[in-house]
């Protein structure tokens, strides 16, 4: 069992040190660059490259997408205890205890957990996490138009077209399906080392509230995401998928929407690096149920 967990570990620790090392040998990463890169070709070219000759019906897609908005949704109202429980303004705390980090991170750990056949829920979890925060997340960082920002966001063509090959039962020609497979190798590699990079430049404080906030939400959306996936009568893969990627730690985007809405930024950066570290003590012991 012990092998089976490093395995799936190794590689997410490994992509993930070589951005922390590569920042603190005082090398420049270009992280605007390479993460427009990644969510604008990247992240559409992964999910049709996962989703368009995938093993999986559209009612299965579905029900993993609804039940994923249904649980952020859920988590949108843990966030208000969450800021009682830790004294904080509640839009401070609402993006933190709603986006968990399903791509940089969650999208390997699945990869290497679940072959395949899984990786195409952890995608599905994924690029809705993304719908959200892109779109709400933008909203309330810059009160800009929801709609717009939907519009300006190459994923969701890439999930109108996943979804239209499968309704039709249909897949891409050869050429584009090569292509796109070639481009979407990079993302995955690409995340972790992002996120090693962020990581090691994030300078956190409030590292016991960091700690304290991490401790209420991850068993909290485990156990939302749990009582949602059940009542929806998600397969158990999927069920399990969808608890594993809303129990990672805050999505590194937390802080770049609080830095830009000017919501304490130094608070969030804390919550992303206390509960990055503590996923990697609490994610083996997760896995080693699901395994």
């Amino acid at each position: 069992m012990f092998a089976e967990l490093f395995a799936v570990m190794a590689p997410v620790l490994t992509g993930a040190g070589l951005g922390f090392a590569w920042i603190r040998l005082g090398y420049s990463y270009p992280v605007e660059f390479v993460t427009r890169l990644v969510f604008n070709i990247g992240t559409p070219a992964l999910v049709l490259a996962s989703l368009s000759g995938a093993d999986i019906d559209a009612g299965s897609f579905g029900r993993t997408m609804l039940a994923t908005a249904l649980v952020l949704t859920a988590m949108a109202g843990v966030s208000f205890v969450l800021a009682k429980l830790l004294r904080r303004d509640w839009r401070v705390i609402l993006a933190p205890a709603m986006y968990p980090n399903t791509g940089n991170m969650g999208l390997p750990v699945v990869l290497y957990a679940f072959g395949d056949a899984g990786f195409v829920f952890g995608i599905t979890v994924m690029v809705t996490v993304a719908l959200f925060q892109f779109t709400l997340g933008t909203v309330l960082a810059t009160r800009s138009n929801p709609l717009k920002a939907l519009a300006k966001t190459p994923t969701v063509y890439s999930i109108l077209i996943s979804l239209t090959l499968l309704l039709s039962d249909t897949t891409l020609p050869k050429w584009i399906d090569n292509s796109v497979d070639l481009i979407s190798g990079f993302t995955v590699p690409l995340m972790l080392i992002t996120l090693g990079v962020s990581l090691a430049s994030i300078q956190a404080r409030n590292l016991k509230s960091g700690i304290s906030f991490s401790l209420l939400r991850t068993p909290a959306a485990a156990l939302v995401a749990w009582g949602v996936g059940t009542l929806l009568g998600l397969p158990a893969m999927a069920l399990s998928i969808l608890i594993l990627q809303m129990s990672m730690p805050v999505a590194v985007f937390n802080y770049l929407f609080a830095q830009r809405a000017r919501r304490e930024p130094e608070y969030v950066a804390s919550l992303v690096f206390c509960s990055t570290l503590l996923s990697l003590v609490y994610l083996p012991i997760l896995l080693a149920f699901m395994i």
